[in-house]
């Protein structure tokens, strides 16, 4: 899979809380979540943020409560891709179960203009190429099984695929 969009910028230890507020979690409907997304640390953010567009984290990305809200608010935002130096392990998880396509780069993304800068993601390469300056970043992609739960949209989706091929 091959993702292309604006990339936005966050820092380290952004917990599930920064990403969807409690207040909020009355609901699991991923469009409702998306009108809150960031909105306690960036309050223009859900305005900002268009499908396709890629966020970008530091260490400890999706830290704090289990809740799978967090992954499903990004997705329903229509975020492509989130790519962070590391993430927490029960973000990691939540966010492959339910399709969103995640990446660990150790590496610094530097330069990049947060809203107006675009980035190019492929993930079975493991490459992040920042389109303005050309610079490619290398990541560890997925192995393939993981690949394919995230091409079928989540863990579901290819349990169901696994269980009943014809379909």
């Amino acid at each position: 899979m091959i993702f292309e969009g604006r990339a936005w910028l966050f820092g380290d230890n952004i917990d599930t809380d920064a990403i969807i507020a409690a207040r909020y979690l009355s609901t699991t409907d991923p469009g409702e979540l998306a009108v809150h997304l960031m909105e306690d640390i960036k309050p223009e953010f859900p305005g900002l943020v268009a499908p396709g567009d890629i966020l970008v984290g530091g260490e400890n990305f999706g830290c704090g409560s289990s809740r799978e809200h967090a992954p499903l608010a990004i997705k329903g935002a229509g975020v492509s891709c989130v790519i962070a130096k590391s993430f927490a392990r029960i973000f990691y998880r939540n966010a492959i179960n339910i399709g969103l396509p995640i990446m660990e780069c150790r590496e610094e993304l530097s330069g990049i203009e947060p809203g107006s800068d675009r980035l190019k993601v492929d993930l079975e390469q493991g490459t992040i190429t920042h389109l303005r300056t050309g610079r490619v970043y290398k990541a560890e992609p997925f192995p393939p099984f993981m690949q394919e739960i995230i091409n079928r949209g989540g863990l579901i989706e290819y349990v169901k695929a696994r269980v009943n091929p014809a379909k």
